[in-house]
């Protein structure tokens, strides 16, 4: 078995053989290449300690030394070299709580989490591959290397891993494996929501995020989304729909692209649900107030999780117009953009779209063309550059100003009031029409 290695990470290799070290390409770079996908960064392991790595090459960087790592730049790259180790006892489930240096590349090889990542790599040795990585990788099976409950007790964010390349390649997961996640899922309370987070959002923006079924299954959900936990127990009795909450939510997930945005406004879009469910004499469900709801309850999970504002915000106006019908006539969409905002549109057809898709036949091409319609029409009124919010219209807060009305709060509620007579009127939107407009407004004192 070849690997192509980088003409970097080769002469890396080779300037620590040369000073009479081992070194090779390492995990998920040895892994990728096998798996026939072009690897986002090669790691090294050597023999050579971290001040003999430094003293081998010009520019390096000290990126972790109490753990072996040295970032070696060349050719306008940074890789890191970590020194063969092996690691102590996990005190906090997360960090080991000390870290010695060996010559033995097996030892390096045996403290890391799943077969497929504990391979190694260097033209003159070859594949170096001890627990079995390449016949798992065959196999499409998340293996741990040894024992899962040591490996899970070291780091709980592997319980999140072990889904997330399962997800990533479509994998399953070892049963063994399976069940340690299942018995340790609490101990996922130990790791920082930011690492949860990203190892959460790399398994739904995976070619499977289906995957997410699978943590609710193993009590992983409960830990740190219990929302879906609710949302797979929230039945929905009408015929617009085959699933309950979560599944349909898990179909949408399917039917938009890898996308952060997408995927997350996919996941939390019917959050509010189950709270807003009530049933009628007939037995038929009602959802009345979801968006709303779930929109609040969007912000409060991805706070609770960390995401930044501007992820958070993206997803939150997703989820809060959703499910806005109406209509679909050149006023209800022009009036429809501008609330939500031009540059969510088209993710908004796309997650509507999804959303039909996840539901049940009835009235499917119905609800399609609906949605193809106000694609067509929405379009055209962006095309034709119509005002949709305060910085299309033909003046702004200087004009006002200019009018004698005082900086401050009025002239933002002038603006809006002057931006909805434009979005249903938009011949309206002419400087002197938009002035004596003004004026108006400004002395009636609405």
């Amino acid at each position: 078995m070849t690997i192509e290695l980088p003409a970097e990470v080769k002469k890396i290799i080779s300037v620590l053989e040369d000073a009479g070290y081992e070194a090779y390409a390492v995990g998920g770079c040895v892994r990728d290449s096998l798996f026939g996908q072009t690897p986002h960064d090669w790691d090294i392991t050597t023999s050579a300690e971290p001040q003999a790595v430094k003293s081998l090459f010009n520019r390096t960087i000290d990126t972790g030394l109490q753990h072996g790592t040295v970032t070696v730049r060349m050719g306008g790259q940074g890789f890191e070299v970590t020194t063969y180790r092996i690691d102590g006892d996990y005190g906090d489930g997360r960090h080991p709580d000390s870290v010695s240096f060996t010559k033995s590349l097996e030892e390096d090889l045996k403290r890391r989490d799943f077969t497929i990542n504990a391979m190694a790599y260097n033209d003159e040795a070859g594949l170096v591959d001890i627990f079995g990585g390449q016949e798992d990788l065959k196999r499409g099976l998340i293996r741990c290397v040894g024992a899962p409950e040591e490996r899970f007790q070291e780091d709980a964010l592997r319980i999140l891993r072990a889904a997330r390349f399962a997800a990533r390649f479509g994998f399953e997961i070892d049963p063994e494996a399976k069940r340690v996640m299942k018995e340790k899922a609490e101990t996922l309370h130990k790791v920082s929501a930011e690492r949860i987070r990203e190892e959460f959002v790399k398994l739904i923006v995976s070619p499977h995020p289906d995957m997410v079924r699978t943590l609710y299954e193993l009590g992983l959900t409960a830990v740190f989304l219990p929302e879906f936990d609710t949302m797979m127990a929230t039945p929905q009795n009408t015929e617009h729909h085959m699933y309950d909450v979560g599944e349909h939510t898990i179909h949408v997930m399917e039917n938009v692209p890898e996308d952060r945005v997408l995927r997350l406004a996919a996941l939390f879009h019917d959050v509010g649900k189950p709270a807003c469910r009530k049933t009628d004499a007939e037995g038929t469900d009602h959802f009345l107030g979801h968006p709303a709801l779930g929109a609040d309850m969007t912000v409060g999970i991805m706070r609770r999780l960390k995401f930044d504002n501007a992820t958070i915000e993206s997803v939150t106006r997703l989820v809060r117009f959703h499910d806005e019908r109406f209509p679909v006539t050149v006023r209800n969409v022009r009036r429809f953009i501008s609330r939500l905002g031009s540059e969510y549109f088209d993710d908004m057809l796309v997650l509507k779209r999804a959303d039909v898709l996840g539901q049940s036949m009835y009235q499917r091409k119905e609800k399609l063309d609906r949605i193809d319609e106000m694609d067509r029409v929405g379009h055209e009124i962006m095309n034709n550059a119509e005002p949709l919010s305060v910085k299309d219209l033909a003046i702004g807060g200087k004009d006002l100003m200019d009018l004698g009305i005082a900086r401050g709060p009025e002239i933002g509620t002038i603006l809006k009031a002057l931006l909805r007579e434009a979005v249903d009127e938009p011949e309206r939107n002419e400087r002197e029409t938009l002035l004596e407009e003004a004026e108006k407004l400004h002395t009636s004192g609405f």
